[in-house]
């Protein structure tokens, strides 16, 4: 996964990566490691607002191909981080179930043709 990191108005450090790196690791693994292509974390200091915004793109589901987002602020910017990667994973989690869900249960309509077939009404 390609990352790529935006520091408005502070700096990007090393603390700050490795954090992110952990967080979109378990996210590639809720998703699968070839799903999602790239993430772009911007860290912003707005005066007394630390902003941490992450977006990973090019997670491919049943649909076709999406994106993730999340945005959380916070007094410090490490605590920021830490909730929208938090955010990013309950959407993983919740992509990654709604994906599994479609699989297993087939639509309304084949269940009443199946229905029709086997009671011998012909439609």
């Amino acid at each position: 996964m390609i990352i790529e990191y935006t520091g408005r108005q502070t700096v990007v450090t090393h603390k700050y990566k490795l954090l992110a790196e952990a967080g979109l690791a378990r996210v590639a693994t809720i998703l699968g490691d070839g799903n999602c292509t790239a993430a772009h974390i911007i860290l912003t200091v707005d005066k007394y607002r630390q902003i941490a915004e992450v977006t990973v793109s090019g997670c491919s589901n049943s649909a076709g191909i999406q994106s993730i987002v999340a945005r959380s602020e916070g007094v410090e910017m490490k605590v920021a981080l830490h909730d929208a990667l938090e955010k990013i994973e309950q959407q993983a989690i919740r992509r990654r179930q709604k994906t599994t869900t479609a699989k297993r249960h087939p639509k309304a309509v084949v269940k009443l043709a199946e229905i029709a077939t086997s009671a011998g009404v012909v439609a």
